[in-house]
């Protein structure tokens, strides 16, 4: 036996998921923006040669 067909269509529902499904959390943004913020803040380190080993070794050559 199968079960009887509905005569009409069917309702619009979500299911399972949450209606926010999909959807980064605000604790998520937040903490992407702190990481985002960390990393834009780093420093390069400076471009004179005495602060790097390998550009005073192609010196001495």
């Amino acid at each position: 036996m199968s079960a009887p067909t509905p005569a009409g269509p069917r309702p619009e529902d979500r299911g399972l998921q949450p209606p926010a499904f999909g959807r980064p959390s605000p604790a998520l943004i937040a903490r992407a923006d702190r990481g985002y913020a960390r990393f834009l803040a780093v420093q390069a380190p400076a471009a004179a040669t005495g602060d790097h080993d390998q550009d005073d070794a192609a010196g001495a050559r």
